[in-house]
């Protein structure tokens, strides 16, 4: 994996088990993320779910050669796409580091799918999109876009410099998108990120064009910035954008900007992210922001709207 977690193999396979974008392994940063079993709302398991969750168990650890040094958190089951299929969230863990995903078990035990379960008479990004909100976040691009793009970013990933770039291009490219900032900092990995976040979004406070001198001028300088000058950087970026020092380092300090950081990031974990960059191209997710794929998106998406 990219710049993520260094799990050992035999962890990082439970994600070719989950329904995630194939994409994840591509140019993008990762952190671990909360058991898939907490966030699904628990009921009293049946003795036939029981016995169903441990029969899959044994199956998995066979499967994937996952023997006791791994620890396995599997359940609860919860209704999938699919009348006959349960949804198993599952969380492995190996020398203190783990990885969750979601796979499918018949209810009759028999058969057991890994991969994505698509409901097919729903939009398949529906859901994603009613997740996203653009209020009070920076813009680039027509407010009437035919084709919006959020990007869930982190100031420190170097992939996401790589992504500043190509984004840089395909704005130049495709007059009909909206581009929507959305900050993903992963600290456990990154640790200058979260200030880099509040102070990029202290500035869209002071003076929203100036948001987007600020993020160009973090990203360019990504190789420079540490956790001991994050601070003297920021503010030195704010002042070259023109802003009042004073007033962005007030809010440099303040509870408020963390917390608009914060709602971010929990937006995204609503949708799912678990890596940057992460881009939802009307909705339809893409993991690493590969140029090619992402022209794909957008003139798929374009020539869905465009009138006929």
């Amino acid at each position: 994996m990219r710049g993520g977690l260094k799990l050992s193999v035999g962890v990082v396979s439970v994600l070719a088990i989950a329904a995630f974008a194939p994409q994840r392994f591509t140019y993008a940063q990762s952190a671990a993320q909360p058991s898939a079993a907490a966030t699904t709302t628990a009921t009293a398991a049946t003795p036939e779910q029981t016995a169903l969750l441990k029969k899959t168990e044994s199956f998995v650890r066979e499967l994937f050669a996952w023997g006791s040094t791994f620890k396995l958190d599997l359940g609860p089951l919860a209704p999938s796409a699919s009348l006959d299929f349960y949804s198993v969230p599952i969380k492995v863990t190996f020398n203190g580091q783990s990885d969750t995903g979601i796979f499918y078990v018949s209810k009759d035990g028999k058969t057991f799918l890994r991969g994505e379960m698509y409901d097919t008479s729903k939009d398949p990004f529906a859901g994603n999109r009613a997740k996203l909100h653009a209020d009070g976040s920076p813009s680039k691009g027509p407010a009437n876009a035919a084709v919006t793009i959020y990007e869930f970013s982190d100031f420190e990933c170097p992939h996401c410099r790589l992504l500043y770039q190509t984004l840089k291009q395909v704005e130049a490219e495709h007059s009909e998108v909206r581009v929507i900032y959305k900050n993903f900092p992963i600290s456990q990995i990154h640790p200058w990120a979260e200030t880099a976040a509040v102070g990029a979004h202290c500035a869209y406070v002071q003076k929203p064009e100036a948001f987007w001198i600020v993020h160009d001028l973090i990203f360019d300088n990504q190789d420079v910035i540490s956790t001991e000058n994050v601070w003297d950087k920021l503010v030195a970026f704010a002042t070259q954008a023109g802003l009042d020092a004073a007033a962005f380092q007030t809010c440099l300090a303040s509870p408020e900007a963390k917390a608009y950081v914060a709602a971010d990031r929990a937006q995204g974990e609503a949708l799912a992210v678990t890596s940057t960059p992460t881009l939802f191209v009307n909705g339809r997710p893409l993991i690493g922001g590969d140029k090619p794929t992402l022209d794909q998106y957008i003139s798929f998406a374009s020539a869905a709207t465009s009138p006929h």
